[in-house]
């Protein structure tokens, strides 16, 4: 963000902290995690944001691709993107107070005129679907008629499922070799938290 000095014409939007205590998988402490949220409430529809809608991936199509890798035996790969609200791209104007506790005392009247889509905006789930959906179709994926939130690719000897849902993306009939040539490919634009097998439990 940048600090800008206050205007009445600006719909000015407040945030708070939130913090998070997250543990490994045998109940030890992993790390204490703060995040900064903006307060969507007070957003005005028509002057900070127009489209909020984002597709998630069907839990029709979940159960379909999950048969499918089950009956042919696919493997399945799944990645977690870190921040992943923050790799999008706001293109509305968004004017926020400055976070508690980091006021700068040089200008501490100013407001944030914010370039990311912070958690807690209403279009930033949508700006993150739209970031990634235009790095997918430049990499060779279609986007499925059927659910916006597959994608198909095409190779020469397989077809490869992409499954969006927030900041989880799920492949189905990977190879190793193309998981890890996808993977230092989305380092470009992301940063990945993890990466993992996905092991697949059907009811």
């Amino acid at each position: 963000f940048t600090l800008v000095p206050p205007d009445q014409a600006q719909n000015i939007i407040g945030c708070k902290w939130v913090f998070i205590v997250k543990y490994n998988p045998d109940g030890s402490l992993k790390q204490h995690k703060a995040r900064l949220v903006a307060k969507d409430f007070q957003q005005q529809p028509g002057i900070d944001f127009t489209e909020t809608f984002s597709p998630v991936i069907k839990p029709l199509t979940i159960r379909l691709i999950f048969t499918l890798a089950i009956n042919d035996k696919w493997p399945l790969r799944q990645l977690d993107v870190n921040n992943a609200f923050l790799q999008g791209s706001l293109h509305d104007t968004v004017y926020m107070i400055q976070p508690p506790g980091f006021i700068n005392p040089a200008s501490p009247n100013h407001v944030c005129k914010l370039h990311k889509p912070i958690y807690g905006l209403k279009q930033a789930p949508r700006a993150w679907f739209t970031e990634l959906r235009s790095y997918l179709i430049s990499y060779g994926f279609k986007n499925s008629i059927s659910d916006s939130s597959l994608f198909i690719s095409h190779r020469t000897k397989f077809l490869l499922y992409f499954l969006f849902y927030f900041s989880y993306l799920n492949l189905a009939n990977i190879s190793l070799t193309y998981f890890y040539e996808l993977n230092l490919t989305f380092l470009n634009l992301i940063e990945l938290n993890s990466l993992f097998c996905m092991f697949v439990l059907i009811d």
